[in-house]
């Protein structure tokens, strides 16, 4: 569905009393302009990423609690097990406490639910059998803040519970020995945005305090806490919460750990996806890279196998496991892109896209673990909230759902639980949701779903919008340039990429289909006397269409560097385009 498109409008005043006090480049106050930011204080707040600026851990709420527990059990070797969700974020999360308890000397080892299987988050039979193994205390990241009735479990066997998560919260806690979490009630943490790793992070942190006994911690730890940075960098991006706060912090010292002394697993997993070569990395560098491939191995059941890799010393262990999950990723991609060929099918022979306030799919057995990246995707191209559901084959079972939201503002959690009564569960967050629900109610799911959805939006919130931060002619475009606009990394939720626009712009040559099933799209633009090479991810269906197009287009774009054997030159990631506007003849 093609934006409406709005580009913000020049702010003189602002972005020179910027470039003045605040002695910003001009390309970035104008940036920070477009985004809200007027004062050198803010600007200064906004670009200072120090790891100074990290909150002590014992202001998380719960931390405090948890680490009293976990230093008991350390000291009296008792065994732990953390258990971890089996996305990305609950990976690295769980591999992040899993190397410091180690560390530590404590008698630990992790569990993480089959996804096809044992579904998501604390299970009752997983319980039963880790405490028939002997298993005291359990720790669970990025899950547990819904689970009242396994906490009642673990109280019946004489475990020990610690919750660490990040999620949406029900109205009744469950009974554990210890919860953290962001935005627990009664506590008022100025950052309500971290995710399940950055809240591990946290903990962790916390731990090395306590048991180093001062708030500087041995070189050991430290390094540890470094290399923990890394993972919760991919856990935070991964998991597309706001860039923000201390978020901008953990990610942007994550990157430079995964640059220079990445843990094994990753050194080897950086080698097959060419990122050793690269001399910076950023959040396109895990969310292109890393997170879908750890995101495979949790999609097809097999997420042990990631967490394995991220807690793994080096050798040929790290170097097969590394191989095992990238392809892994070629599986998961195939299936991926059969299951968005059927639900794009079924949305434009049954349902009218452009119209409906929400887009509910379902179909026979569409693999359960890629059904949320297809929502991801079908709610990006339509700009509007999708959940696609993956009903079983035999007919007997639940069927799975999985949601996104795209790049809307509705609240997915709110509308889904709105719907509550034609679900057997659900559980997820604002952006992302995940459904269970018998395959006859789907139907009226799927309209009571919409109206939900309606009811927070009005008619123009059904037009996609995209928003453009400035305009800058192709010319203006140089190494120095991106670099500036670079400063305000990392780019992603809440702080994405900016996005430019250019006029008056013509392919220099016709533009081509790439990359796996002609997915993607590759371009030359020529302004005036600028050619700069572009590239369209995801929108190899523009090809015709575009090179139809006679006379100028505009184009809406992201300026980036490309770094090619040590080579880096500026291109541009073309984001929408249009026919430009013809002006009427003067007589």
């Amino acid at each position: 569905m093609r934006r409406q498109w709005r580009i913000v409008p020049h702010d003189a005043p602002r972005v020179e009393h910027l470039i003045r006090t605040a002695k910003l480049p001009p390309v970035v106050a104008q940036l920070m302009v477009s985004r809200g930011v007027y004062t050198p204080d803010d600007a200064a707040s906004f670009l200072d990423t120090k790891l100074t600026g990290l909150r002590d851990p014992q202001e998380l709420p719960g931390v405090p609690a948890a680490t009293k527990i976990l230093v008991a059990a350390i000291s009296a070797k008792t065994p732990i097990v953390i258990y971890g969700d089996y996305d990305c974020d609950g990976m690295t999360g769980s591999a992040i406490l899993v190397n410091g308890l180690r560390l530590m000397g404590a008698d630990v080892s992790y569990h993480v639910p089959n996804r096809l299987e044992e579904g998501y988050g604390l299970n009752a039979d997983a319980i039963r059998k880790l405490a028939e193994r002997g298993k005291k205390l359990i720790v669970s990241v990025d899950c547990g803040i819904t689970s009242i009735e396994c906490a009642k479990l673990c109280r019946e066997l004489g475990v020990q519970l610690i919750i660490t998560d990040h999620h949406t919260m029900l109205d009744e806690l469950p009974d554990a020995d210890a919860i953290v979490h962001p935005q627990l009630p009664g506590k008022a943490y100025p950052f309500t945005g971290l995710c399940g790793a950055g809240v591990a992070f946290k903990l962790a942190w916390s731990l090395c305090q306590t048991v180093c006994g001062s708030t500087k911690v041995s070189d050991p730890m430290r390094k540890y806490l470094m290399q923990s940075l890394s993972l919760c960098a991919i856990g935070t991006v991964a998991d597309v919460v706001p860039l923000i706060d201390e978020n901008r912090i953990l990610v942007t010292h994550g990157l430079r750990t995964l640059r220079s002394e990445p843990l094994p697993g990753l050194v080897e997993l950086m080698k097959i996806t060419k990122l050793d070569e690269q001399s910076t990395l950023n959040c396109e560098s895990i969310g292109f890279n890393i997170a879908p491939r750890l995101n495979a191995a949790g999609r097809l059941g097999q997420a042990q196998l990631a967490i394995e890799l991220l807690t793994i010393g080096p050798g040929e262990r790290a170097q097969s496991l590394a191989e095992y999950i990238n392809q892994l990723n070629s599986n998961r991609d195939s299936l991926q892109r059969s299951v968005y060929l059927a639900a794009q099918k079924q949305t434009k022979q049954d349902f009218d896209a452009e119209a409906d306030p929400a887009l509910v799919l379902a179909g026979v057995g569409w693999h359960q673990g890629v059904i949320g990246v297809v929502a991801g995707r079908l709610a990006e191209k339509y700009a509007k909230p999708v959940i696609i559901i993956s009903m079983d084959s035999s007919g007997q079972g639940s069927a799975v759902g999985s949601g996104r939201v795209g790049g809307t503002n509705i609240d997915l959690y709110s509308a889904i639980s709105q719907c509550s009564e034609r679900l057997v569960k659900f559980g997820g967050h604002k952006a992302a949701a995940g459904i269970t629900i018998d395959e006859r109610q789907i139907e009226s799911f799927r309209g009571d779903f919409c109206e939900a959805v309606a009811q927070q939006c009005d008619e123009s919130d059904l037009v996609p919008e995209l928003t453009i931060d400035a305009e800058a002619p192709l010319g203006t475009l140089n190494l120095g340039i991106v670099k500036q606009i670079e400063t305000m990394a990392p780019f992603g939720q809440s702080n994405p990429r900016p996005v430019l626009f250019a006029g008056g712009v013509e392919l220099d040559e016709p533009a081509r289909k790439m990359g796996g099933g002609d997915r993607h799209l590759t371009l030359k633009f020529r302004q005036g006397s600028k050619v700069i090479r572009g590239v369209a991810f995801g929108a190899g269906e523009w090809c015709d269409e575009i090179n139809a197009v006679e006379g100028p287009i505009e184009i809406a774009y992201r300026p980036v560097i490309n770094e090619f054997r040590g080579f880096r030159k500026v291109e541009v990631q073309l984001v929408d385009w249009r026919p430009a506007k013809k002006m009427a003849a003067v007589s």
